[in-house]
């Protein structure tokens, strides 16, 4: 199989280049070398390379500095994936585009379903929902796959920042008040690829870990496992902040749990980011 992966040095694009099964041919294109946001410059990689499938893991995700720069974050995870749809249509070529949690205000109690409301409460939600809009609307045999709190051995995330700040401070303030699914990159990754290969049907999909915690939750996990590891000497002082407290240009969903149930039925399991956390915390 050829495949054309986008934002090919992210955190998903390196694992996933990681994990490539045999036979399969990849080409790895990072924004440097392929401006999605350019139909002309799409157009001719995929004409070129004939891709059997696209695989967009390429994004403008900086949640907060979007606020300043909507057209910027436009450009990336909207008008990049609708440029990538055409192309997919042309060529023939299944597409799978990658989508996040941030489609959804947050209000809900219970793990969001494919067909719940979606309801952004910022720019980064809301250029990455139109995304999906413009991939539906050109090519409804794509695949979406909204995922959440990523993480991996690659790049920047928040178990590499909070690993880096125990180097620093003795003491730090997490917010309680937000819940998610850590979702490893590996692992997101391996679903995509098994869904190219089962030929999955179009549509949306959920895909996140396995387990809900808030960020103090997930900090309190990572360095207990940084401890016995060795990967850190003594673990901090941890105490549960509000987002009041915390305040950013962007609003994050306080609750932004996926349900996996409709992945999960195809073989698919969920990511196991507790197992993750203790093989890559000595990979950075």
């Amino acid at each position: 199989m050829k495949i054309l992966l986008t934002g090919a040095n992210g955190q998903l694009g390196r694992c996933f280049q990681d994990r490539l099964p045999e036979g399969w041919h990849v080409k790895a294109l990072g924004s440097a070398e392929l401006d999605i946001g350019n139909a002309s410059q799409v157009e001719e990689v995929v004409n070129t390379w004939k891709p059997d499938a696209i695989v967009n893991a390429g994004a403008y995700t900086g949640v907060d500095k979007a606020e300043s720069e909507p057209e910027a974050a436009a450009r990336v995870n909207t008008q990049g994936p609708e440029n990538l749809a055409l192309a997919a249509r042309s060529s023939g070529a299944k597409l799978i585009h990658v989508s996040t949690d941030y489609v959804f205000d947050g209000q809900g109690t219970q793990p969001y379903l494919e067909t719940d409301p979606t309801a952004p409460l910022g720019v980064y939600g809301k250029t990455k929902l139109d995304g999906e809009h413009a991939v539906q609307s050109v090519l409804p045999d794509a695949a979406i796959i909204r995922t959440a709190w990523v993480f991996s051995e690659y790049g920047n995330n928040f178990v590499k920042t909070m690993v880096k700040l125990s180097e620093k401070r003795d003491a730090l303030g997490i917010v309680g008040d937000q819940r998610g699914c850590p979702t490893y990159a590996g692992d997101l990754a391996t679903a995509i690829i098994k869904l190219l290969q089962q030929d999955a049907a179009g549509g949306i999909y959920h895909y996140g870990g396995n387990r809900e915690v808030s960020w103090f939750e997930f900090a309190d996990r990572i360095f207990d496992v940084a401890v016995s590891k060795g990967r850190i000497e003594k673990k901090p002082a941890l105490s549960a902040v509000t987002t009041a407290q915390y305040p950013t240009p962007a609003k994050r969903p306080a609750y932004s749990v996926l349900d996996g149930e409709k992945i999960k039925a195809l073989g698919i399991a969920l990511s196991d980011w507790d197992k993750a956390l203790t093989e890559i915390i000595n990979k950075f």
